[in-house]
């Protein structure tokens, strides 16, 4: 039987799991390994969320273990709590709010915001709740991918907070919110990161798992603003795998590490086009260009989202890809990549050691 135990953390110890790119043993995910007679039983502890894809874990691990000699059925079990973070600097974690994620890009134009609203509503999928916090003050996009572009302005409730759209289950808040649709901010730096220290602490979010906040382009003020007030736990670097894109990019990942904000890795968007009408894939932008800054960044590549005719449809229409194709392979693109993302943002935080138990 110490035979079998053995090969079970043989397994445990080497079997890499989807979106975590190193093993269960490595990550401390593995709470308990009982094994009564034949029966092999494993109990995971996961530190980000995985109502609908924890499945996959479960099928594929059971499909190990019954390989083994002397396992004749494996009884898998997971359970996710989503941990807050460490943040950059003295600052603290915000009350209620289990995890801020930045997501941005050196270059305008990437799809940031489009990638940013499908990442919050894969984690909603898979159980999280989740917000989204557009920083974008001269050009939120956020209400036009959530449908919740305003026919009048909200107001503030007695204690001074406004109260968040929610859309497809994320709750919202935009400078987009606050004006008339088309009106321009003529606003100088102070104000502008004035205004993002009120959208975020004069909001009333709730009890939220993760806070995705949509930046700007650029490393300016808002960027400043975010890394010297806002406590972070991680950011997600956009690019295409166009040059132009990636000189910008890496400029984006320098400032994260200058701050001290963790870099959870690179996703690269508009990846290549698929030709509908023969299949063909052609790289528009470029090939490879977002596993070379991961590389050269020494982080993951989190997801390679192709350029595609729906995304931008649906995301006009306020139903982004995620809500409103779940089923898609573009929705599991973004669901990997979001999946990979809060992982990689749990690993630091745990260490659970196992419990190992024979039963004769």
């Amino acid at each position: 039987m110490s035979q079998t135990l053995d090969a079970i953390h043989d397994v445990l110890a080497s079997w890499v799991a989807p979106w975590l790119n190193r093993s269960l043993a490595d990550i401390g995910a593995i709470a308990e390994v009982r094994l009564e007679g034949d029966i092999a039983s494993v109990s995971l502890q996961l530190g980000f969320p995985c109502a609908r894809h924890g499945q996959v874990l479960t099928d594929e691990l059971q499909r190990y273990l019954e390989q083994l000699p002397g396992v004749a059925e494996a009884r898998v079990s997971i359970t996710s709590q989503v941990q807050s973070g460490a943040v950059q600097g003295q600052l603290q974690p915000l009350p209620g709010i289990g995890n801020v994620i930045a997501v941005a890009s050196g270059k305008g134009g990437v799809g940031k915001s489009t990638v940013a609203a499908n990442l919050a509503l894969a984690l909603h999928a898979e159980g999280a709740r989740v917000g989204v916090l557009d920083a974008d003050i001269y050009g939120p996009s956020q209400p036009t991918l959530f449908n919740t572009v305003p026919t009048e302005p909200p107001r503030p409730g007695p204690e001074g907070k406004f109260q968040p759209h929610e859309s497809l289950g994320i709750r919202c808040m935009s400078m987009g919110h606050l004006v008339e649709p088309g009106t321009a901010m003529i606003w100088r730096g102070p104000m502008v990161t004035q205004a993002l220290h009120q959208l975020l602490y004069q909001t009333r979010w709730g009890e939220l798992d993760y806070l995705i906040v949509d930046l700007p382009p650029g490393t300016g003020d808002v960027q400043l603003t975010l890394s010297q007030k806002i406590p972070v736990s991680g950011a997600v670097v956009i690019t295409t795998p166009q040059e132009l894109s990636l000189i910008d990019a890496r400029k984006a990942v320098h400032m994260f590490n200058k701050v001290e904000i963790r870099v959870l890795g690179i996703i690269e968007n508009m990846s290549g086009f698929d030709c509908p009408a023969c299949g063909e894939r052609t790289a528009i932008f470029g090939e490879g260009g977002g596993r070379r800054l991961a590389d050269e960044a020494g982080v993951r590549l989190l997801g390679s989202i192709p350029l595609n005719a729906g995304i931008r449809a649906q995301a006009d229409a306020g139903h982004p890809t995620v809500a409103s194709a779940a089923d898609s392979d573009l929705a599991n693109v973004y669901v990997n990549a979001a999946l990979s993302m809060a992982a990689e943002l749990s690993v630091a935080q745990r260490v659970v050691m196992p419990t190992i138990e024979m039963v004769d």
